[in-house]
């Protein structure tokens, strides 16, 4: 009986949750570790099934980088970053589409296998990511694309018919060409294009710490101020700095709100989405903060 009545104050607590999220685009980054694991992967489509079933309108947006690595490891070539971003020749190009179109109706199938329609897009399909080439530090790194604009009609059509979109971060240019797009970016693009009451970095750390030395110094909630201030300071660097800056930038253009979490933390949606205390780091505008510390 104790462990009946525990699950129904887990329901209670987050009954305010769902009310205040009922109807909101939550947009889910889907990477990292969180994808190498199929137990975390159950995990992670359960939750964003159970988003959708009580009224939230998510949408994947995922990588696929080991995979990446992997094929074109088969075929005896090696990779290459300069800053972070793949090298990306037009035979890497073509392997890096196979294996982002394979990863996508993946998750689509999981989707669908517990009984969530869901529908798998490329960010080439109606032109829902626009792209222009990228390059690193003044390097030419071939078809590496930056999102120039978000067509939001296909992914919107699909959430009125009840679908949860999974887009796969392949843009096309105005020049024709095919673009390979850091999934970050292709998140934080979609999220500012639907103005996202919620967009979530799985990632493969705990969120955002005062000292990155220290995992008790985690950080629950940040203000846009502080998390500038972290970034000026130099408290944040390597991988975190370029995800944080995509968490500001995203904030500025209108999502209510982003998250940090560790994919590594199964159902680290549910816990962070509908629990008081979550389970990463959050960075929202000063008003939300002010008003949320005001409510208690």
């Amino acid at each position: 009986m104790v462990g009946v009545m525990e699950k129904a104050e887990i329901l209670i607590e987050s009954m305010p949750y769902i009310q205040k999220f009922n109807g909101a685009v939550v947009v889910v980054k889907y990477g990292g570790s969180a994808m190498q694991s199929p137990e975390l992967q159950k995990s992670v489509i359960q939750d964003v099934a159970l988003l959708k079933l009580v009224g939230m309108k998510p949408i994947i947006v995922h990588g696929g980088g080991k995979e990446i690595s992997g094929w074109l490891s088969r075929i005896g070539k090696e990779s290459e970053f300069i800053n972070g971003l793949r090298v990306t020749d037009k035979e890497t190009m073509e392997v890096a589409e196979m294996v982002l179109g394979k990863v996508n109706k993946t998750l689509v199938q999981m989707l669908g296998e517990i009984g969530v329609k869901a529908a798998g897009v490329s960010g080439k399909d109606g032109k829902t990511l626009v792209a222009e080439k990228k390059y690193a530090g003044g390097a030419d790194i071939g078809f590496v694309g930056n999102i120039t604009s978000v067509n939001t009609e296909l992914v919107k059509t699909l959430i009125d018919q009840d679908f949860v979109p999974v887009i796969a971060p392949i843009g096309m240019g105005d020049d024709g060409e095919t673009y390979n797009i850091n999934a970050d970016d292709a998140a934080c693009a979609v999220a500012t294009a639907f103005k996202a009451e919620k967009l979530a970095f799985l990632t493969d750390i705990e969120g955002v710490r005062r000292d990155p030395e220290d995992k008790d110094s985690l950080i629950s909630i940040l203000s846009l101020e502080e998390a500038e201030e972290l970034m000026e300071n130099g408290v944040v660097g390597g991988g975190m700095l370029p995800k944080l800056q995509n968490c500001i930038d995203a904030v500025k253009a209108g999502v209510s709100r982003v998250h940090i979490l560790d994919g590594r933390t199964a159902h680290c949606l549910l816990l962070e989405f509908f629990t008081s205390k979550g389970v990463g780091t959050a960075i929202v505008k000063k008003e939300t903060l002010l008003e949320q510390e005001k409510q208690g």
